[in-house]
């Protein structure tokens, strides 16, 4: 389903990690996934099978990586679809985070990691990624962080749990469907926009 016009996107979360479940920054610690995981990922191969794709990315981390060859195969690692660095904060509980610093990150705005990466760091970093993709429909294995930061530039935004797929058309700047990780309630699993 190539374009000579347009990009589609199709954004995956990884699959749940040890992180992931015990509510602990990432960022750019390189955990491994979970068994739970592991699953989330096998879960994505249906839709994925048979789609073709124009490119396969990843994040060059792990969790990442692992879930593209479970979803679907071999990704093109690249570091600029990293999780945002939290720097000092990398590896705090969530609640033991400062509870301004807790609010701008459930929030998405005006949080910096100290000694790592602003929102606007990460939006900078994903988008120069994004803006060299050629036409067509490319996968990218990622992060929550990365996958809502896109998801913004077209007008959803919200968090999305691990084996999540959020498919946008890029150019348009339209969100094409969403697909919440397995374990997430069946009724919000699936959305479908007009």
């Amino acid at each position: 389903m190539s374009s000579n016009h347009h990009r589609e996107l199709w954004l995956v979360r990884h699959g749940e990690t040890p992180a992931s479940r015990g509510r602990h920054l990432a960022g750019w610690t390189d955990v491994p996934l979970t068994e739970r995981g592991e699953s989330q990922a096998a879960a994505l191969k249906p839709l994925f099978d048979g789609e073709p794709f124009d490119g396969v990315w990843s994040s060059d981390l792990v969790r990442a990586v692992s879930t593209a060859r479970l979803a679907h195969g071999e990704p093109t690692p690249d570091r600029r679809l990293r999780e945002i660095s939290f720097g000092d904060l990398e590896g705090v509980g969530y609640m033991a985070m400062d509870e301004a610093a807790r609010d701008e990150l459930m929030r998405f705005e005006g949080f910096r990691a100290p000694g790592g990466e602003s929102f606007n760091d990460l939006r900078r970093r994903v988008l120069s990624f994004v803006d060299e993709l050629p036409p067509g429909r490319h996968a990218l294995f990622t992060h929550g962080g990365v996958v809502r930061t896109l998801a913004r530039e077209v007008g959803e935004d919200r968090f999305v749990p691990t084996g999540t797929l959020v498919i946008v058309d890029w150019d348009a700047r339209k969100l094409l469907s969403i697909r919440e990780g397995e374990g997430t309630p069946r009724d919000e699993r699936e959305r479908r926009t007009p």
